[in-house]
């Protein structure tokens, strides 16, 4: 097998020898081998100072950039991969795009449709068509990997910044850089907002996904630290299979047999959809049951205007892309890297009709 690995390595140092500059995916194609591959191979000459990597391209020593800057590359090249363009990641991708092109790059994208097997089949793209780094949101159902699911990350072997996706202190996925919303957060600027407002009964619905983690986390905290009645079966988790007669069963039998008086509802879909049902059974918003959204996409254009809490979307994508940046600009120099980064943003509350705010204010997180 070695002997397999220093003749690739040999036949890399040939051609790149005789060519001065060469594209890493033309020598990948050229050598037979997966680009993947062939990028290990091009960091194990790297580090040993006998070739250099500049935007995509393997350049022999003493080359100037300009030979390495092929017209092609048009720029550093950014591959990300995210499970859908709808919900928040619109957002996080033109935040991401914005960032990169500001530095003269271009973000390529993927798409995984929550299909974690897709992940790195879209990776693999994305890496043979010249991406130098990843941006990925991974299709962790609750958020974090399980079962191997990170593996490929690390497989990959390009730079990699995780987006709204975390992993636990004993994962490898931990040691990746990521930027992600502060989710729990959001949650506790919600029922903290609601106890303010004199509400001591405060019930959740929430969808299940990567983010129920974190909105639950902080709903409970904010509840027992305010000292709020604790709300039996919330927070209520809803399914993909859980019909909306289901959720609002649950809302009407709070308010009617438990007292409760307001609501935490992820997302702003499901709560302009709960609005009108609850209304039909008698129960009025805000005058009956106050409502507080997460995501805040649309929850300003519902019959009665949502208070939400809004997440940072397009700074999340900014400062994921800024980073992995930063990593590859630190790869090229052949400088120490920095310490891993672990940033986690604050989201807002937006102040609204739904929970008997002042229409239009907002407060940040």
């Amino acid at each position: 097998m070695r002997h397999h690995v220093d003749h690739r390595h040999d036949r890399v140092l040939e051609l790149v020898r005789a060519r001065g500059s060469i594209r890493v995916t033309e020598l990948a194609s050229e050598l037979g081998v997966s680009p993947v591959t062939l990028r290990r191979d091009v960091e194990a000459l790297a580090a040993q100072g006998k070739v250099q990597r500049m935007h995509g391209a393997v350049v022999w020593p003493g080359e100037t950039a300009a030979r390495a800057e092929e017209p092609e590359t048009g720029g550093v090249v950014i591959g990300m991969i995210v499970p859908t363009t709808s919900y928040i990641f619109g957002d996080v991708v033109l935040g991401a795009r914005k960032a990169v092109e500001a530095q003269g790059g271009r973000l390529v994208l993927g798409v995984s449709g929550y299909v974690d097997s897709e992940d790195p089949v879209q990776a693999e793209h994305l890496l043979a068509s010249g991406a130098e780094g990843l941006l990925v949101a991974p299709s962790w159902f609750g958020g974090v990997p399980s079962d191997g699911q990170e593996e490929w990350l690390f497989a990959c072997g390009a730079p990699t910044v995780l987006v709204e996706r975390t992993a636990p202190a004993v994962n490898p996925a931990a040691t990746l850089d990521r930027v992600r919303t502060d989710r729990a957060h959001g949650a506790a600027l919600a029922v903290n907002h609601l106890a303010s407002l004199g509400h001591r009964s405060v019930a959740a619905v929430l969808q299940e996904g990567p983010h129920a983690t974190g909105i639950t986390d902080g709903y409970l905290t904010s509840v027992r630290s305010l000292d709020l009645k604790t709300v039996p079966g919330s927070p209520f988790a809803r399914g993909s299979g859980t019909e909306y007669d289901e959720v609002t069963e649950y809302l009407v039998e709070a308010v009617r047999r438990h007292g409760v008086t307001a609501a935490l509802v992820h997302s702003d879909e499901d709560a302009i959809v709960l609005v009108p049902r609850l209304q039909a059974r008698g129960i009025s918003v805000p005058e009956d049951l106050a409502l507080v959204a997460y995501e805040d996409e649309v929850a300003a254009l519902a019959d009665v205007p949502l208070t939400a809490i809004a997440p940072p979307k397009q700074a999340v994508g900014e400062l994921a892309a800024k980073l992995l940046l930063e990593r590859l600009a630190e790869r090229s120099s052949g400088s120490e890297p920095g310490p891993g980064q672990h940033l986690d943003l604050l989201p807002q509350l937006r102040i609204r009709a739904s929970c008997g705010g002042d229409r239009g204010a907002s407060s940040a997180g």
